[in-house]
């Protein structure tokens, strides 16, 4: 059982080592407003996390098989969320270059663009969990890789070990990744790169987004 323990260990870790929205989400988080707010977006990861994995091992992936509108109404859900989370990145960077450029609106035009921005910091436990339960390789990976562990005839006390091994796993990774990336010569780094990070988030967000929906429009046409 050691040995099942350690195979879940190693391929969660990897799963997460993988950079996806749950990455950039941190990250940038880490880096544009505080280790505090990082940590609190990892919380709310590591939540949308146990509800993927508490579903898993529920049988999610029955489900799935039975009802397949359902994972293609996850999967729209998620790819709306996305594609909202990239667009409002993209929106505020041209927002910011339109109040560089007319100085004289800088005042309205400063509570619009950093109006996003303000809810991510007063709420990043609720972005994180957002950004979790919308990310499609978090859907995929606890749909598939994690489900063929949770039919590995596990009895409750063997489940609920997995679900805390994971968990546990999933705070750990994310916590290091914010602190790694608070650091106050990456925040400086990040000042000094705003614009390209902010795009570059944006676009991640934005293209991760629009790939959800484009394979949820193909469950439903075939294609």
């Amino acid at each position: 059982m050691s040995a099942f323990f350690l195979k879940i260990f190693v391929v969660h870790l990897l799963a997460l080592m993988l950079p996806g929205p749950d990455f950039f989400f941190v990250t940038r988080t880490a880096m544009s407003s505080s280790r505090a707010a990082a940590l609190s977006g990892v919380l709310g990861i590591t939540a949308g996390c146990c509800v993927w994995a508490t579903l898993s091992l529920a049988g999610i992936h029955l489900l799935f098989e039975a009802a397949p509108i359902l994972e293609n109404l996850l999967m729209t859900a998620g790819g709306l969320y996305l594609t909202w989370m990239g667009a409002g990145l993209l929106r505020g960077l041209l927002r910011k270059k339109s109040a560089e450029a007319e100085a004289a609106l800088e005042t309205s035009d400063t509570s619009d663009k950093a109006d996003s921005s303000r809810r991510r910091e007063r709420t990043p436990f609720l972005f994180g969990l957002f950004t979790n339960l919308a990310n499609p390789k978090a859907v995929i990976y606890f749909a598939s890789v994690f489900a063929s562990f949770a039919s590995a005839g596990l009895d409750p006390a063997q489940k609920g070990a997995v679900l805390a091994l994971v968990l546990a796993e999933t705070f750990a990774w994310f916590a290091f990744v914010a602190l790694v990336f608070g650091l106050p010569r990456l925040q400086l780094g990040y000042r000094r790169a705003a614009r390209a990070i902010d795009g570059a988030a944006g676009v991640v967000f934005l293209l991760f987004g629009l790939g959800l929906l484009r394979d949820a429009a193909g469950i439903v046409t075939g294609f």
